[in-house]
């Protein structure tokens, strides 16, 4: 808030900032979409847990590797064109994906590889998207913005999945996937609209390896920043990918299916609108660090209470409240760390918070793993317990 306690102008009266939320949320939607879409269908293709571990593990490896590049280009070059290009790729390997379905010949190997080509690819999106918000809203409203943005992700979350499982269930899996691929589609075309935006400071006059090791001397010459990274991401390696396994407790635990997993999904997306409007709404100020820790207490003791569920229709408000407290979180750690940082290596720190997507794709590895030995349930609680302890 300005001085006097007045609120800032909402950043959505900005035209600028509308297209790229705009963006945003096809963008997501269809992400999030096209995740369960191919979940469902390495697990038809498969029928083994692992072999979800797998193929989110092919996503979100490269993901880590190309995290430093992606945001050291976000530092050199004109963001805008760097997310036209990056979202054009996309469309391209998802409409690979839907011709090898549509024509039958489609195999496990194939999610693998499109899977890596997508890793390899959002780390160019997504610092670019981090950055370019400050600089069409500026700092005075980057907590509005980051939160109105976490808002829409977590709308996809609720939007994305529900659709999805209904088009599974309506049109099967070819139409599904038919859907998501037009839906990014839609994320490319509204993007053409934002404005250009050359980040300031000195990038282009060194080479790119300079670029990435002068944000890692940044992050470790500022000690608070490079806590909140790690306060932000640990426990969404260990906790989040709960996400991943809600197939195996639609189907094998509760045995509600197809509708079931996309009540499931749409029900913890929507815990997560709440959570980050709570943010957009009423930022806590100087209570920030207190109010991250009770949240993220709060989301393990309801994951584990989720994992243990014996009934379907009590799990539901279990997943909507732990993901209200873990989107509070989230959303106020990313919002700390974009007030902190300056603009010539906002691309770089950005890059980092790009794990907080990779890493609950790649704690799917060793969740699923824990789970096809033992069971779902016991991998998300012990999960949820570890992800407090660590943050505690």
């Amino acid at each position: 808030p300005k001085a006097g306690g007045e609120r800032p102008p909402s950043p959505l009266r900005i035209a600028q900032f509308r297209w790229l939320f705009t963006s945003n949320m096809f963008f997501f939607m269809a992400m999030e979409a096209q995740r369960l879409v191919r979940v469902w269908i390495a697990y038809d293709l498969t029928d083994s847990k692992l072999a979800l571990g797998l193929l989110l593990a092919a996503v979100a490896t490269p993901m880590m590797l190309m995290a430093p590049f992606g945001g050291a280009i976000a530092d050199r070059v004109e963001r805008r064109n760097l997310i036209v290009t990056g979202q054009a790729i996309v469309v391209a390997n998802e409409g690979l994906i839907l011709a090898l379905l549509v024509s039958d010949q489609l195999a496990f190997w194939h999610l693998l590889c499109t899977s890596a080509v997508a890793g390899c690819v959002f780390p160019l999106i997504m610092p670019a998207r981090a950055a370019i918000v400050v600089n069409i809203v500026g700092k005075e409203g980057v907590s509005q913005a980051v939160g109105l943005n976490m808002a829409g992700m977590n709308t996809m979350r609720v939007v994305g999945p529900g659709v999805a499982g209904y088009l599974l269930y309506l049109l099967g899996m070819k139409g599904a996937a038919a859907v998501g691929v037009g839906i990014y589609f839609l994320a490319f075309l509204c993007v053409l609209r934002v404005g250009r935006y050359r980040p300031q400071g000195a990038a282009r006059e060194v080479s790119i390896g300079r670029n990435i090791l002068d944000g890692v001397r940044y992050m470790r010459e500022h000690r608070l920043v490079l806590v909140l990274l790690f306060f932000g991401l640990v426990p969404m390696f260990l906790a989040m990918p709960f996400g991943t396994l809600l197939v195996v407790f639609a189907r094998d635990i509760w045995k509600v299916g197809e509708w079931g997993l996309g009540w499931l999904q749409a029900v913890g997306g929507l815990g997560g609108v709440v959570g980050a409007m709570l943010i957009a709404w009423r930022a806590p100020g100087g209570r920030r660090l207190g109010t991250m820790m009770w949240s993220v207490i709060g989301f393990g003791v309801f994951l584990v209470g989720f994992a243990f569920s014996p009934w379907f229709l009590l799990a539901l408000p279990l997943v909507f409240s732990a993901n209200v407290l873990g989107s509070i979180y989230a959303t106020l750690n990313s919002a700390a760390i974009q007030l902190l940082i300056p603009d010539a290596v906002r691309g770089r720190v950005s890059s980092f918070l790009m794990m907080s997507f990779s890493l609950p794709l790649l704690g799917t590895l060793p969740m699923s793993a824990v789970a096809e030995v033992y069971d779902a349930p016991l991998a998300v609680a012990l999960a949820a317990v570890l992800s407090v302890a660590a943050a505690l």
